[in-house]
């Protein structure tokens, strides 16, 4: 049975192996390791092995686990990748290193009130809902370019770059590439796309950043 800082490894060696294939300068990926519903005592084989950044989906539960963490390990790199609450922005900014989840003015205000209470401006993605579900967060992608410059004209936000999930039924890389599209006419080069099952896909169409996490720690198990 393979260890999860097994499974992290081969994941590394997937991504500049894709990396390569799509002349990709090499390292320009970065692994967010989602550690969504796993233990403190799960993430530490994995810190061990040398990852320093993550993905968490809820406010909470990373308030949980992680400040004991990075007592512990050196560099942590956390990313928020769950829909945000206006109402736990103050903990979000104080928890996360980077925010991929904004996807409506009410959110990137109170992002930017907390940020400038704190004293941290941290980079942002807009989350761009690409496939128009109505049960999934995110900005439509007929709003996207609206929306990218109201963020950073209007309210000062740091937007670096897009995030997407697209809806299982697809076929992933027809959202890739329209992610990629809008972000290119917005001047962005930050694309937070891809999980466990198609990272290498996302990376083809220009990913940045892949959000992997069954990959790493194996499946999840549900309350």
């Amino acid at each position: 049975m393979t260890s999860a800082a097994d499974r992290l490894f081969s994941v590394q060696s997937d991504i500049r192996a894709a990396e390569a294939e799509f002349g990709r300068t090499e390292a320009s990926v970065t692994l967010i390791a989602v550690s969504k519903t796993f233990f403190a005592d799960d993430i530490r084989p994995v810190l061990s092995a040398g990852q320093r950044v993550f993905g968490e989906n809820r406010v909470q539960e990373a308030m949980s686990k992680w400040p004991e963490l990075r007592r512990e390990f050196d560099g942590i790199e956390l990313h928020l990748i769950g829909p945000l609450q206006s109402n736990k922005a103050k903990e979000a900014v104080a928890t996360f290193d980077v925010i991929h989840t904004v996807d409506r003015a009410k959110i990137a205000k109170a992002l930017k009130v907390e940020m400038e209470k704190q004293g941290r401006d941290l980079p942002c993605f807009i989350q761009v809902n690409t496939g128009e579900e109505p049960q999934k967060a995110g900005i439509s992608p007929g709003d996207a370019d609206a929306f990218v410059k109201e963020c950073q004209e209007s309210i000062g936000l740091n937007i670096v770059g897009l995030m997407c999930i697209p809806p299982v039924e697809d076929a992933p890389g027809e959202h890739f590439a329209l992610l990629e599209k809008i972000a290119g006419r917005n001047d962005l080069d930050r694309l937070s796309m891809g999980m466990s099952s198609d990272y290498q896909v996302a990376i083809g169409f220009g990913a940045t950043h892949v959000r992997v996490g069954s990959a790493i720690f194996g499946a999840r198990d549900y309350p």
